[in-house]
């Protein structure tokens, strides 16, 4: 895609940008983006406010081109570029003088058409199921955009009270779950966890799930570390994961793992056994290896690295480094 986007590019900047416009909605359909995600889509690309607003379904989104929500705005001018979502009564508009362009009215098209997915899918039908696993019902129940009424039905269709907290789970794929606080974590698969809120605020912990699970590794030896990951225990890690959104380039640590860990089967498990043990000794008994053949591992490790990894600051470099490996993989938070 890059490479077509680049040939493009050079014989049209608006053909290269309006492919770009399309793998980026592309992308925001495939993870099951949010209403909010798409509208912040479409007026951070065509750099001016965006705004979406279906009164039969009692949605009104509007974003900034910095990215931030504020639905309190002017009344729609006549002069804005404007596309109805196929299917229902639901506008999109940009908020600047016709013509849109041809990069703006692509924007326009794309974001209009992942909209009506999204409407169609939490707004545009009766549920099917009330067991607690109804996609729609959870979807509903997630989307900060959706009227607090519905989200209120949505959650007594899945017999959650609100009475008692809950929280919201992110699986692998970027598939959600909603359940009570005190329910155990899934096994077997890798998973975020958010925090444990009140119903209302189950977008904010859905968005913070979302967060954890970049986080979380495959649990095997070419990506250790742990494969659930609670949204509480973050701390300063939820600041890097902002910094790294998905596509972003790799750093030059996380390219030095990778070259590192290409040159055995078992460097990447002794590494992060080196990184998070609370000692080298410590490490060397997780790895059922003698103390020894650590110190000849890491020896062998650190030249590949470029840094030394048997002290506090390369330890910590390390682990930024495996936390940055899985940032960059993961492109599952839009």
């Amino acid at each position: 895609m890059r490479d077509l986007v680049g040939r493009l590019s050079a014989l049209d900047p608006d053909a290269g940008a309006a492919v770009q416009v399309i793998a980026y909605f592309d992308r925001l359909v495939e993870t099951r983006a949010g209403l909010e995600a798409i509208v912040r889509g479409a007026a951070v690309l065509a750099g001016c406010p965006a705004c979406l607003t279906d009164s039969e379904r009692g949605v009104h989104v509007r974003v900034l081109p910095d990215g931030g929500r504020t639905d309190a705005g002017p009344p729609p001018d006549p002069v804005w570029p404007r596309i109805t979502v196929p299917g229902g009564a639901a506008a999109l508009w940009l908020e600047r003088p016709s013509p849109p362009g041809p990069v703006g009215a692509m924007v326009l098209e794309r974001a209009a058409a992942a909209a009506r997915g999204v409407l169609d899918r939490t707004r545009g039908r009766a549920p099917a199921r009330r067991d607690g696993d109804d996609p729609a019902l959870v979807e509903v129940l997630l989307d900060a955009a959706a009227p607090s009424a519905v989200r209120s039905l949505a959650a007594r269709a899945l017999g959650l009270p609100g009475d008692i907290p809950v929280r919201a789970v992110a699986l692998e794929g970027g598939v959600p779950r909603v359940g009570p606080a005190h329910h155990p974590p899934p096994e077997g698969v890798r998973a975020g966890i958010g925090p444990a809120v009140t119903v209302p605020d189950l977008p904010r912990s859905w968005a913070l799930a979302r967060t954890a699970l970049r986080l979380a590794a495959e649990g095997t030896p070419q990506d250790p570390g742990p494969r659930v990951v609670h949204s509480d225990e973050l701390g300063g890690l939820a600041v890097l994961a902002a910094a790294v959104p998905p596509g972003t380039a790799p750093h030059p640590d996380v390219r030095a793992l990778e070259r590192a860990g290409s040159e055995a089967p078992w460097m990447l498990a002794t590494l992060y056994a080196a990184a998070y043990a609370p000692s080298l000794r410590a490490a060397a008994a997780q790895l059922t290896v003698h103390h020894s053949t650590l110190q000849d591992r890491l020896a062998h490790a650190e030249p590949l690295l470029g840094w030394t990894v048997r002290d506090p600051r390369g330890r910590l470099r390390l682990q930024l480094a495996f936390a940055l490996r899985r940032l960059h993989r993961d492109a599952g938070s839009p």
